[in-house]
């Protein structure tokens, strides 16, 4: 398939590599905005000739080739727009890092550790205008050490999330997209606030109507 990321950090590299060693044709990525050092995905794009179309903050559906099938995100802070996702053949798909609908939100792992959760998990879920609210694809449990930091609890999450994706491609390229999905049940619906970050943003505002 021909597939978008955009992400960032070494989880967005990894997604990148295994999506790109499966064999689909990765159009093009836009990692976080490029500070002193460029983000992990750069250098594997660069190695492997991948375009780097633009970074999350400036992104829009003009960036997106024509074509592409799904566009991901791969730990990405930026909301991705709902024309870009409507430009993908299949849409846009995310890894979250809680069993949705708890822990929506940018900092859903150290929440997860703060409340003492008990069990947690993966989440890939279909991209939609609504943050982190999109159907469920697929997810997969695991059980929270007691005593782990939020670090140790993504290192443990960090595997489950590439593997998830990886699934979720193969099942969008043999379904020709059309997969199963579970709604998220409101009632259970948790937000928490990011901890030290930025709010999330949003890119082509008034195409949106927001």
């Amino acid at each position: 398939m021909k597939i978008f990321i955009c992400g960032q950090r070494t989880f967005g590299r990894e997604v990148l590599k295994a999506l790109y060693n499966e064999g689909h044709e990765i159009v093009g990525i836009a990692p976080a905005p490029q500070q002193q050092w460029k983000d992990k995905m750069v250098g594997f794009a660069m190695l492997k000739g991948i375009p780097i179309i633009s970074d999350c903050d400036r992104i829009t559906s003009k960036d997106i080739p024509d074509g592409t099938d799904l566009v991901i995100s791969a730990h990405s802070h930026w909301i991705i727009s709902k024309k870009i996702i409507e430009k993908c053949t299949y849409g846009g798909i995310g890894f979250h890092p809680s069993l949705l609908p708890r822990h929506r939100g940018q900092d859903a792992v150290r929440w997860t550790v703060h409340m003492k959760d008990y069990i947690t998990g993966g989440t890939i879920y279909q991209l939609n205008d609504k943050c982190d609210g999109g159907d469920i694809v697929l997810q997969k449990q695991l059980w929270v050490d007691p005593k782990w930091d939020y670090h140790e609890l993504w290192e443990n999450l960090f595997p489950i999330g590439v593997e998830l994706i990886v699934e979720a491609v193969r099942l969008y390229e043999k379904n020709n997209g059309q997969v199963p999905t579970v709604k998220q049940d409101e009632t259970y619906a948790t937000w928490e606030p990011s901890w030290d970050r930025p709010r999330l943003k949003r890119n082509e505002l008034i195409q949106l109507g927001f």
